[in-house]
């Protein structure tokens, strides 16, 4: 296969376990959503963000800013929406918000300033997830902010000028079962939604979890090797 078929015939795979995972779950009934896919392209080429784009992908997914701003400058031309899904870093918050058009790795305050300023810049509103840690309290856990400290972020993007409070990100911890640990997340939703109906997005699920993501009630699913295959060891 050329690298169009391959990735087609990835994008199908991907699409059908997102489906069978909706029905399984009773989610397939006419009121719900559906299943957002964000395709990650981390270490791939922009050709084959071009590639996706022609194949009828429209969402995605980088996690390394220098790598996400060179490839959406490349890719201006597109009708792309740009998720950011890695961590932030404070001093790099205003250059990401100029190029995403969803930043999902929001994961404590001192990133609101910087992303107001850069979607200001732009001329237009940031999409923002809040990104919850679903390890353990005291764990060596990855990025992801404390379930009890999502209520005071989720108000800080609020009161932001040029920010919009989506919903929820969060990547299942290694070494649990990804369903107990999307069950808990469900939760901080569940109370987030309480007090913001807005922020109804649920960013959670990829290559190894999706099917448990997509039960646990996920709006959309962020999806990299499944579709584009294994990414180099180094880069």
């Amino acid at each position: 296969m050329n690298r169009r078929e391959e990735l087609e015939a990835g994008l199908a795979a991907v699409r059908a376990r997102i489906e069978a995972a909706r029905s399984g779950a009773g989610r397939d009934g006419p009121h719900d959503p559906g299943v957002g896919l964000v395709v990650v392209t981390k270490f791939f080429p922009a050709s084959d963000v071009r590639l996706l784009a022609d194949l009828g992908v429209r969402d995605v997914g980088e996690n390394r800013h220098q790598e996400a701003e060179a490839k959406a400058a490349e890719c201006a031309d597109l009708d792309l929406v740009w998720h950011y899904i890695g961590a932030l870093q404070s001093n790099k918050a205003t250059a990401v918000a100029r190029y995403a058009d969803v930043v999902e790795s929001l994961d404590r305050p001192k990133l609101v300033r910087g992303l107001d300023r850069g979607a200001a810049e732009r001329g237009r509103p940031l999409d923002v997830l809040v990104q919850v840690s679903l390890d353990p309290p005291g764990s060596q856990h990855r990025a992801g902010a404390a379930p009890d400290d999502v209520p005071a972020l989720a108000e800080a993007v609020e009161a932001a000028e040029h920010l919009r409070l989506r919903g929820l990100m969060a990547v299942a911890p290694l070494g649990e079962e990804p369903a107990a640990a999307f069950a808990r997340l469900a939760a901080v939703r569940e109370r987030l939604l309480a007090d913001h109906p807005r922020a109804d997005r649920l960013s959670a699920g990829m290559s190894g979890d999706l099917d448990e993501a997509v039960a646990a009630g996920a709006t959309h699913v962020r999806v990299g090797s499944a579709i584009l295959g294994s990414r180099p060891a180094v880069r």
